[in-house]
């Protein structure tokens, strides 16, 4: 489903508005990186950024800061945005957002 928000100059531009997995608070997306599940060689899944936001399958969106990462990763909500079982590897996150969580 998509979400749009009107905008204040008349309503006639729409823009299109996420939900953070991290804080949960609903933000435009021009502001939040949108992130998707690869499957690793062996088994399970890595979470890698979608900075162009051109990348296939579903995808989950974060403001790019270290405290919404730890947040997603406490409350393990890459799983569940992601639709995939396990605990997917964050690295490439950690890296991009410099996180120390």
């Amino acid at each position: 489903m998509v979400q749009h928000d009107l905008s204040s100059t008349g309503g006639e531009r729409a823009t299109t508005v996420r939900t953070c997995v991290g804080c949960r608070q609903r933000t435009l997306t021009a502001e939040l990186l949108r992130m998707v599940a690869r499957e690793k060689e062996p088994s399970g899944f890595a979470v890698i950024p979608d900075p162009r936001r051109r990348l296939p399958g579903r995808g989950a969106w974060l403001h790019p800061n270290p405290e919404c990462l730890g947040l997603a990763v406490r409350r393990r909500a890459f799983g569940r945005a992601l639709r995939v079982t396990g605990y997917p590897d964050t690295t490439a996150l950690d890296q991009l957002v410099g996180s120390t969580a």
